[in-house]
């Protein structure tokens, strides 16, 4: 396989794995409309990678562009992570997460197959599954989003699982992420989102960087360990590998597969408030606010499945993941803004 579109391919994740094709000899095209992301980052990218990636700047939303792309590139295979991702946004702003994240998709499936291109690997979220009726989670846990965001990862699943069966050539990869946290280890390219960060660890560094003054805990009151919300982070250069075993399966395979993409352990957020503040050398200021609407006490992978099926399985820990996070902040103080 060579030609690969990347929608979204300048956001977190989508930087990243466009950074591990690159590398890894692919052709690769990245179309975004840098909503939520800086077309800075693919300028390093390419430098990272000694080679460029096709850079078109386009909605998924808009049909016209989109199909202009697929019939000059013909990409064999999409990696589609183009959408809105932040829950407590999607509980404020519900129809543009639907509007973006499933009608975009819808696009992108008729563009694709209009256009001969059978191969897709969708990002996906473990906010499908909703609250843990038992952990680990496993792929045939029950699928109960509980906030907009959650329930149209859960909508796209379901529309690419019925076009795959309308088209028994296609092959789909659903990849259920955890938490993606981390950095490339260049501190060249990292998470760089806009206003204050919806999520945890990116939100510590900027408190840690002094750009913000004190990190918001959402509720000490969950039945956790102490309290406070349990994921399981999983760093973005394993999160960026795996999109890759998962196209080397898709290309052998016909048919649609969920597989979660974690690393079977988890952090509350005082234990990597803890990590974070070993990395800096100093303790970092926090308040403990409300429970934010749509979250969930615990998340935690069962990842045998990534395992078996596509020969996966996530190498970096939690200090990993602060000391890459601290050196992206540390060397990039205003993201790409600089």
């Amino acid at each position: 396989m060579t030609r690969i579109l990347v929608t979204g391919g300048a956001g977190y994740v989508g930087s990243h794995t466009t950074l591990h094709l690159l590398r890894a000899g692919h052709e690769v095209l990245s179309y975004d409309n840098y909503a939520n992301s800086s077309s800075e980052v693919l300028r390093r990218v390419a430098e990272l990678a000694g080679r460029a990636p096709e850079i078109v700047e386009g909605d998924v939303c808009d049909r016209k562009t989109l199909d202009a792309v697929m019939a000059r590139f013909d990409p064999e295979a999409v990696i589609h992570f183009a959408g809105l991702k932040a829950v407590g946004q999607s509980v404020k702003k519900p129809l543009s997460y639907y509007w973006n994240n499933v009608t975009g998709t819808q696009n992108l499936l008729e563009s694709m197959q209009e256009h001969g291109c059978r191969r897709i690997v969708f990002s996906s979220s473990a906010t499908v599954y909703g609250e843990a009726r038992y952990l680990p989670i496993d792929e045939d846990h029950p699928i109960a989003p509980t906030n907009p965001y959650g329930r149209t990862k859960a909508f796209v699943e379901g529309i690419i699982g019925d076009w795959c069966h309308a088209w028994p050539e296609a092959s789909a990869v659903l990849l259920r992420y955890f938490n993606p946290v981390g950095a490339d280890a260049s501190g060249r390219i990292g998470e760089d989102p806009n206003g204050t960060p919806e999520n945890l660890v990116p939100y510590i560094a900027r408190v840690a960087a002094n750009r913000l003054e004190k990190l918001g805990v959402f509720g000490d009151d969950y039945d956790t360990r102490d309290g406070t919300g349990e994921r399981d982070y999983i760093h973005v250069s394993d999160l960026a590998e795996a999109h890759l075993s998962a196209l080397t399966y898709a290309c052998r395979s016909s048919g649609c597969e969920a597989i979660n993409v974690g690393t079977g352990r988890g952090a509350t957020v005082f234990e990597m408030l803890k990590a974070f503040e070993a990395t800096i050398g100093r303790e970092i200021p926090y308040e403990v606010l409300p429970r934010r609407s749509g979250d969930v006490a615990r998340s935690l992978a069962a990842v045998q499945r990534a395992e078996s099926l596509l020969g996966w399985r996530a190498h970096h820990d939690i200090a990993d993941m602060c000391a890459s996070t601290w050196h992206w902040q540390s060397c990039n103080p205003d993201g790409y803004g600089a």
